[in-house]
């Protein structure tokens, strides 16, 4: 490779890595890379692929199953680098919009390097895609309902449309190791809190499977997680957070519907909606319990 193709695959690389490259810089990369591949000369061709760092050999690689598949390729205009296993990758995106209702939607996927997940991806991103696309038909439909109850009511066309109405499907990665990924997809409706939904997914990346509190806990993880809830809601009222009393709807205890995602530290962090243990104005709410 002479010195110009290496010091453009070079930059080109470290922009990658940062995940500031756009679809210009993508092309030019894959373009340096066929040309490194048509050199005369095995032993030069080695030698280039010493140079280049593991990451950039994986992002090559993974450019070339963007553009030979077109499922993936749909909608990679972002593609976050969650390290050497695993990253997260937009599926499928799209935006409409009209007078009435303005729909956003990311849907996420998941992408292991290990040629064997027993499908696990699979199911994840299945499990994902359906969700989304569900959500959206609901919240048109509950768009659809409020707007003719509205005009209804004596509401005009121009009030309706000074709504604003937007529906949005969106993904954040919460937290990544070299053992769990933890990300959440989000469905939200501007005009209605009460429908906004978040589901949480934890990967074990090492494993290659979902997590569950008991993988992190053991046997007494909803002994534990009580105690430790309770314990923190004691220390962090006497410092002026409200929560409601048990008899007022307040926290009881988890059961298996209960939300968490995996924090940096590995701990799992419960997380309680909007108005489920405290008022309003606390938002969602969260608990970090100490493995």
């Amino acid at each position: 490779m002479d010195k110009t193709n290496s010091e453009k695959l070079n930059a080109l690389r470290k922009e990658y890595e940062n995940m500031q490259m756009n679809s210009e810089q993508i092309e030019s990369l894959k373009s340096v890379i066929e040309d490194a591949k048509q050199e005369k000369g095995r032993e030069r061709h080695k030698v280039m692929m010493r140079r280049c760092s593991t990451a950039a050999a994986v992002a090559a690689a993974f450019l070339v199953v963007l553009n030979t598949s077109p499922v993936v390729a749909n909608a990679m205009e972002n593609i976050p680098v969650l390290g050497s296993v695993a990253r997260i990758l937009t599926f499928r995106t799209y935006v409409q919009e009209n007078d009435d209702l303005s729909i956003s939607v990311d849907i996420p996927g998941v992408e292991m390097i290990s040629e064997d997940t027993n499908g696990l991806t699979d199911a994840v991103n299945q499990e994902i895609y359906e969700l989304c696309e569900q959500y959206s038909r609901e919240a048109i439909a509950r768009a659809e309902e409020y707007k003719k109850a509205f005009l209804e009511t004596g509401g005009t066309q121009e009030e309706w449309e000074a709504h604003n109405i937007a529906i949005k499907v969106d993904y954040a990665i919460l937290s990544q190791t070299d053992d769990y990924l933890s990300f959440t997809v989000t469905g939200s409706e501007n005009w209605n809190s009460g429908c906004n939904e978040t589901r949480y997914y934890n990967l074990d990346l090492r494993e290659e499977k979902l997590v569950t509190l008991e993988d992190l806990l053991g046997e007494d993880y909803v002994n534990i997680v009580n105690a430790d809830i309770q314990t923190q809601m004691k220390q962090r009222t006497a410092t002026g957070e409200v929560f409601f009393d048990p008899g007022e709807g307040g926290f009881t205890g988890i059961d298996d519907a209960v939300k968490f995602y995996i924090n940096q530290a590995g701990n799992p962090v419960i997380v309680f909606d909007k108005y489920e243990v405290a008022p309003g104005s606390a938002g969602m709410v969260e608990f970090e319990i100490d493995r």
